[in-house]
């Protein structure tokens, strides 16, 4: 028999455990105390239970005798070793296991050691658990006789086993004839008597039981709702890990629901009341420790579960919203010019659902409705067209949305939630702290949990000062490096004398937080003060301790979102707000207007973020202390200088405080462009000097600290992309990005399950893997690549294409090996390790494995477009090697494109005996057409996109982006190496060239960028910084 591991990410086993063996003195240890060695040598020895509590996936290897019951007879007792020592085993001693992570992963050395129990609660678990609180608390008669038969039942189980026995020993130990035997004819008549009376008690028993069963179930409802509710919210730690509720805190919210809410004599009206008012509080609760971005996220969910249980969603077009569908190819041509290349693929997937049968073959004779629909500004809220409004429901119309107009799905959620729910589910409650204190206790820590540029300290500050816990009762330390036993001390004497105990940055101290878990653990409301209250700030993190999460207040308070709201923030703040320190200055004039001015900058680079890499590269935590070091130094300047110093200001603002954060050279171009337009001579001459071409936002004039404000506040809410310097599709880019974020954050909570009606997931993964397996070709004969096209001094490109072919042998290998190996695991041949378990769960999520991305090329695309452009990639080599070099080359082709760039220079410094370092490149974009002929020297390249604007093929110049299109191809371009100082001056702009959209990348061991490739020029007749604001840069391939 082996000892016990379970899996218990609800403490449920821990609870039971300490119940069973409460008389029998437990220990319970940890593999982080000290001295868990020494209580379990003492527990074998005298035969104590011990619960090992909160193991991770690995055990400590001293425990291996013990799991593997090592035991030998040594001077006649049992013994067992123990690290160095040899101890006495005593056969009472009981070892169990618990481990509170919700999905580990125990290799098999460690699995086939123990009994691994899975103590996760189940849907039926919660619903009696549920059932039972409501009832007890609701018909507290009715569970109290429910409890006492139970108590009676078994007891009468007892007595009739005690019967038998009885009866089985008389007739064993009875010799001759059993008539003659009077006390066994005694004992068993007894016996009948006993067993008789008993058989009546327990038919009593199980008719009242029934009857206390029928009016129990008149509860079911709300503890089946309730369940549902609790399943919402046990994945969300996958999204961030800092999002964690435990069992124990949702059953509080739920008996103080039922004891707040109204009460009614009616049944049905008692359960809806219920039902509304615990759904609501589990929301306002949950929302007080969400992340803005996951507060619809959470709502969506609790709507989407509780239909999904009702049936009113069905699995498989869950999984389509989701996810797009799975597929690799589409047969099926699109006939729309007007419709993107995935939309038309994800429309055709949606065929194959049964409530959409035909939606492919009839879209090009409904083009004409369905064209009004994508052009439509708010699609969400237009009827669909033809039979389609009136045969799907309203959750089935979001997926064609999603298919159509992804820029809309989050608008038809918020309708969908208002419609299924109500509309409060879409209105977060506002940051309250008092609530969040009045929700706490002296044993239950209060989290903030940080987001960049917000710091709730000034407000907890302001808060304890107005409870009456201000200066020496309330005292503050940041956790790091040595400051653990200062914070144990002030813990310690908080808890003594009823202070606030403040610990800042807890992520900063991971190798404290175990000491922390504990402290939290040991919190005893009997000997704590009750005015006692420990507040924790961390970012998120993994490091934390679960528990502490679980049992406390978690609360995030994110900074404004919005231009105005931001420029307002930094009037109101520090130093700004100080009346003294505003009107200080020797120059009043230049003063207030370059503050202004510095204000909506400050503004400006923090809302850029949300466009994603049109804004930023890389989305930087730009805070106040970023503005408050630029303001001081503004007024010091201008007192201390005759005339403005611009060149010093924009030195130190743009290139050191906020400068100092950026490490993309690219992003330093945008700041610096950016900072110019508000640090510069017009601001302080001209009248009303405008920020952007529409006028609505400029400098105001002259005035105190209150007419400034007033300005800011009559600005609109929800800023046009163009006061960033935005085209007014960067809007739509901003939407589409933040549907995806939607749903890869719901696609971590999701569990691999079944959907009823279609395919089982193992027939999809071998269907998957089966189709990529025979469409991939043979690994590339690197060898007869070489003998076909050597190393020679003319020409370079035979070692960039030898060079590549290893490179995609290595990811091919990778690809192959693992669809092989999922095929297997389907069958039971070979285990499912985690990592293939990643590769499952990826294909079903039609997302790439993370094991091909260590091997692959960047690359954002859907499974079924990768393998697509990888098998693209894979011919176009293929080619290469069949039929000599190409004249045009495909340059999104490349595994490593800086080596065919290198390669294209070398030819050309070979050819002219020219230095390689002093070459560059001077860039041609050609005619749309064929070009069958190589240049003389350099390369035709094809296969770039300008993202952000277009290419106007009459003028052959940069030109503003057609509405609703983001991208747009761009004809071959020739690539002419030339030396530096040899390339033409003409009015060009100076565009990035990068691998994907993402367009951040690391610093790889050869000095290149994982994603950046080259410097590009391209004729504009426009000034560069028109673009660099638009954030316009070339990429080599698409996101789908």
């Amino acid at each position: 028999r082996r000892w016990p591991l379970m899996i218990d990410p609800q403490g449920q086993a821990n609870k039971w455990v300490k119940n069973m063996e409460k008389s029998n003195n437990l220990h319970v240890i940890k593999l982080t105390n000290p001295d868990f060695v020494r209580t379990l040598e003492n527990c074998i020895q005298f035969g104590t239970p011990v619960l090992l509590e909160n193991v991770a996936e690995e055990l400590d290897p001293i425990l291996e005798p013990l799991l593997l019951k090592q035991t030998f007879k040594q001077g006649g007792s049992v013994c067992i070793r123990l690290g160095d020592s040899t101890i006495e085993y005593s056969k009472d001693f009981r070892f169990y296991i618990t481990t509170k992570l919700r999905n580990p992963h125990y290799l098999p050395e460690t699995s086939v050691k123990v009994t691994l129990l899975n103590f996760m609660i189940t849907m039926e678990g919660l619903q009696d658990q549920l059932l039972g609180i409501v009832v007890a608390r609701e018909r507290p008669e009715l569970e109290e006789e429910k409890s006492q038969l139970i108590l009676q039942s078994a007891e009468n189980k007892r007595q009739l086993k005690e019967i038998e026995d009885k009866i089985l020993e008389v007739l064993s130990s009875s010799e001759g004839n059993i008539l003659e035997d009077e006390t066994a004819i005694e004992v068993l008549s007894s016996s009948k008597k006993l067993a008789n009376e008993i058989s009546e008690k327990q038919e009593i028993a199980e008719a009242t039981e029934e009857k206390i069963d029928i009016a129990r179930l008149g509860y079911q409802p709300i503890a089946i709702h309730s369940s549902v509710l609790f399943f919402s919210i046990a994945d969300l730690a996958n999204i961030e890990p800092m999002y964690q509720y435990s069992l124990a805190w949702f059953v509080n919210l739920f008996i103080n629901s039922i004891e707040s809410s109204e009460q009614s004599d009616e049944l049905a009206t008692r359960l809806q009341l219920l039902k509304s008012h615990f759904t609501y509080s589990l929301y306002c609760n949950v929302c007080r420790s969400l992340f803005e971005k996951d507060k619809l996220l959470f709502s969506f969910l609790l709507c989407v579960n509780l239909l999904k249980h009702s049936r009113e969603i069905v699995e498989e077009e869950w999984r389509f919203l989701l996810t797009g569908g799975i597929g690799l190819d589409n047969p099926h041509p699109n006939p729309a010019t007007w419709l993107q290349e995935k939309s038309w693929n994800e429309l055709c997937r949606l065929d194959d659902l049964s409530s959409f049968k035909g939606i492919r073959s009839r879209f090009e004779k409904e083009m004409s409705g369905w064209k009004q629909f994508y052009d439509s500004v708010e699609p969400q809220n237009e009827s669909y067209p033809y039979d389609w409004d009136q045969k799907l429901g309203m959750f089935q119309k979001l997926l064609i949305l999603r298919c159509l107009r992804p820029d809309k799905v989050i608008p038809g959620i918020q309708d969908f939630v208002v419609e299924k729910l109500e509309k409060k589910f879409i209105e977060p409650p506002p940051f309250n702290l008092a609530k969040a204190f009045g929700d706490s206790h002296s044993c239950a820590p209060l989290i903030f949990i940080l987001s960049p540029g917000g710091d709730p300290m000034a407000a907890l500050l302001k808060f304890a000062d107005d409870q009456g816990f201000g200066g020496a009762k309330l005292s503050s330390l940041s956790l790091g490096q040595g400051q653990g036993p200062i914070a144990l001390r002030m813990i310690e004497s908080g808890q003594k004398d009823g202070t606030w105990v403040v610990l800042q940055n807890c992520h900063l101290a991971v190798s404290w937080m175990p000491t922390l878990e504990k402290i939290c653990e040991e919190l005893n409301p009997d000997t704590t003060h009750p005015d006692f209250r420990m507040w924790l700030t961390s970012y998120p993190s993994s490091h934390f301790p679960v528990s502490v999460l679980q049992n406390g207040v978690k609360m995030t308070n994110e900074p404004p979102k919005g231009l105005k709201a931001n420029i307002i923030r930094s009037y109101l703040g520090d130093p700004i707000s100080d009346t003294e320190f505003f009107s200080a200055c020797k120059k009043m004039n230049e003063w207030k207007r370059l503050l202004f001015g510095l204000c909506f900058f400050h503004a400006l680079v923090q809302e850029r973020r949300k466009f994603g890499p049109l804004g930023w590269n890389i989305p930087y935590e730009y805070n106040e202390t970023d503005l408050r070091i630029s303001v001081r130094q503004l007024q010091m300047f201008l007192n201390e200088y005759e005339e403005v110093p611009f060149e010093a200001l924009k030195y130190l603002t743009g290139q050191c405080n906020y400068g100092g954060r950026v490490t993309d050279d690219w992003d330093r171009r945008t700041l610096v462009c950016i900072l110019d337009k508000f640090y510069c001579r017009d601001i302080l001459n001209r009248d009303k000097y405008v920020f952007s071409s529409s006028g609505t936002y400029y400098c105001p004039d002259n005035g105190d600290h209150e007419h400034y404000l007033e300005y800011v506040r009559s600005l609109p809410i929800n800023p046009h992309p163009e006061v960033f310097g935005m085209h007014a599709n960067a809007d739509i880019t901003k939407d589409q990005q933040e549907t995806n974020q939607l749903f890869d954050s719901i696609l971590l909570t999701q569990a691999r399950t079944s959907s009823g009606g279609g395919k089982s997931n193992d027939e999809i993964l071998e269907e998957v893997a089966s189709d990529i397996l025979a469409k991939l070709p043979p690994n590339f004969d690197t060898e007869e690549a070489l003998r076909k096209y050597p190393t020679t001094y003319s020409q370079s490109m035979n070692t960039v294409l030898v060079q590549e072919m290893v490179r995609f042998n290595r990811l091919i290998v990778v690809v192959r090996s693992s669809l092989v190996n999922i095929r297997k695991a389907i069958k039971g041949l070979v285990v499912m390790s985690s990592e293939l378990e990643e590769v499952a769960d990826s294909i079903l999520k039609g997302k790439i494995p993370g094991m091909w991305k260590k091997k692959s090329y960047p690359s954002l695309k859907p499974l079924g477009s990768y393998v697509n452009d990888l098998l693209a990639r894979l011919k176009f080599l293929q080619d290469w090697f069949d039929d000599g070099p190409q004249s045009v080359f495909w340059i999104s082709g490349f595994f490593f494109t800086q080596a065919f760039l290198t390669g294209a220079q070398q030819n050309y410094a070979r050819k002219y005996r020219i230095p390689i370092d002093l070459l560059g490149f001077d860039f041609d974009v050609l005619e749309d057409k064929d070009y069958d002929q190589s240049p003389e020297d350099g390369v035709y390249v094809r296969g770039l996109f300008l993202d952000g604007a277009r290419w106007n093929r009459e003028t052959k110049l940069m030109a503003e982006s057609y509405p609703k299109l983001l991208t747009d191809a761009m004809p071959v371009i020739w690539l002419k190496p030339l030396k530096r100082d040899d390339i033409p001056a003409r009015p060009t702009y100076r565009v990035p060239l990068y691998k994907t959209s993402d367009r951040r990348g690391t610093l790889s061991t050869t000095g290149h960028s994982t994603n950046f490739v080259v410097a590009m020029r391209l004729p504009t007749d426009k000034p560069e910084e028109h673009w660099i604001q638009r954030g316009v840069a070339l990429l080599c391939q698409l996101d789908d």
